[in-house]
């Protein structure tokens, strides 16, 4: 074998080797949630602070390979938690999220919820019972990250499926959860940052009149959540996110 011809072989060899050795170790290490963007997608064991925010994990209809549930995690769950030490009186620290399997039992002990790419929603017998007693129970969940009819229309139907009856209502500006904390007057700057058009939160409410599930359609929080300090994102709808999820926070825990 040609002496350079040799030496690229056993450089291909040991990229191989170390990346066989870093896919057993993230084996090893207890992930059990799949890979995003070339990285495991591990688990959090958090605080015990006042709040720890839920991540649900949902069976999928694979549109977006399944994954759609851990999109931006953990950067944005950690960055809104650092948003929320800062800027009020919660007892929460970074760290301070946690990745729940929606069909365990483990739901019940986080009331604070948070879906990614409902789109790709398509939740099991047991998923459909948690989600009616999570609710049922006062549980409060913030829906991000999707776009288009299609994907609003599949979440709607699982919805139908958990809430027979119940509708998905457009959310007015002068609702209390855009003034929970910090006053909003509009989401439109965000718009031009995310695909879909116009911004629209919809939510379903109790007998009481308490909006329980509250998803932001043709927007992505997270987005921002994550990469608020990058030149894609500027600062303006980048705090808007941010005031957006604190105020869904506030509102939770206070209706």
């Amino acid at each position: 074998m040609h002496r350079k011809t040799y030496q690229r072989a056993a450089t291909m060899l040991a990229v191989l080797i170390v990346a066989g050795i870093s896919l057993v170790a993230a084996q090893e290490s207890g992930s059990d949630f799949g890979w995003f963007r070339g990285r495991p997608v591990e688990q959090n064991e958090p605080p015990k602070t006042e709040l720890i925010v839920a991540r649900w994990r949902f069976n999928t209809n694979g549109a977006i390979g399944h994954m759609g549930w851990s999109h931006n995690y953990p950067d944005s769950d950690r960055n809104l938690n650092v948003f929320l030490k800062r800027t009020t009186q919660i007892q929460v620290e970074p760290e301070s999220y946690r990745i729940v399997d929606l069909g365990s039992d483990d739901v019940f002990d986080y009331p604070f919820a948070y879906i990614s790419e409902p789109g790709e929603m398509l939740l099991n017998d047991q998923e459909l019972i948690n989600l009616r007693e999570f609710i049922q129970r006062g549980g409060f969940i913030l829906v991000d990250d999707f776009d288009g009819s299609w994907q609003l229309e599949q979440f709607r139907s699982q919805l139908r499926r958990a809430f027979p009856g119940q509708p998905l209502v457009t959310m007015a500006m002068d609702h209390l959860l855009f003034h929970a904390h910090f006053d909003l007057d509009s989401l439109e700057g965000m718009a031009e940052h995310v695909p879909g058009g116009s911004i629209a939160y919809i939510a379903m409410y109790d007998e009481q009149g308490r909006a329980t599930i509250v998803a932001g359609h043709n927007n992505d929080l997270a987005n921002f959540w994550e990469w608020y300090d990058t030149p894609s994102m500027p600062l303006k709808p980048s705090t808007d996110a941010f005031r957006l999820g604190s105020n869904a926070v506030i509102y939770a825990m206070t209706h």
